[in-house]
């Protein structure tokens, strides 16, 4: 198969997410698995580039929360298809456990939603439990879950300020958890300063801080 015609089906993939239109994405998806595009690639390039594409028109103001919903479910409709190929061709193991969710006061939804979805198909077992989570819920389901990493998001200034006491009890409960921290106000120093493992800017970069994170002896 030939570079321009995987590029001319990724940019399908990443177009008709970004247009939410789900018959334009499962037709690139289906073209993909009939041309031998790497279900990976067809992932990564092409639904994953249309969702940061979305993601920035959100920024932007252009696009609002209906908007990216409904392209997340296009995106979904396109990995339904993909994602047998991707087991079948890979034998998948999961990496790790992330218990997720949007800190106690936040009810902001998108970029932790981005976040789980990214690292579902980046290969983490995922327990996302919304937002506005409390301290106890954070704790009750990682003991529950036995997850290897605690991911807290926070998209407002007052509700990040909480995140030093809520790494804190989480650290004296499990000293060996991994905390990622990540949200608008927040940058890799004051994650550090707060004490988290771990700080991801956006959805991708969250994938790679996590697997970089677990493989730290």
């Amino acid at each position: 198969m030939n570079g321009e015609k995987r590029e001319i089906i990724l940019k399908e993939l990443a177009e008709g997410v970004v247009q939410y239109d789900d018959d334009k994405v499962k037709t690139a998806a289906e073209k993909a698995i009939a041309e031998g595009v790497d279900p990976l690639a067809a992932i990564q390039e092409g639904l994953v580039r249309g969702m940061n594409t979305v993601g920035q028109l959100f920024q932007k103001g252009e696009y609002f929360v209906p908007e990216v919903l409904i392209c997340a479910d296009s995106l979904y409709a396109g990995l339904e298809i993909l994602k047998p190929h991707l087991q079948k061709g890979k034998g998948i193991q999961k990496i790790g456990k992330v218990v997720i969710g949007s800190i106690e006061g936040d009810v902001h939804e998108i970029g932790k939603s981005l976040v789980s979805m990214m690292m579902d198909i980046g290969g983490f077992e995922i327990a996302d439990l919304g937002v506005d989570v409390p301290l106890q819920k954070f704790l009750s389901e990682h003991k529950k879950q036995k997850g290897d990493i605690i991911a807290i998001s926070a998209l407002m200034s007052t509700t990040m300020l909480k995140m030093p006491e809520f790494i804190r009890e989480i650290k004296k409960e499990d000293p060996k958890v991994l905390v990622m921290v990540g949200g608008a106000p927040i940058s890799r120093e004051l994650a550090k300063k707060f004490g988290a493992d771990g700080y991801a800017e956006d959805a991708q970069g969250a994938v790679q801080e996590a697997k970089k994170i677990l493989q730290k002896p």
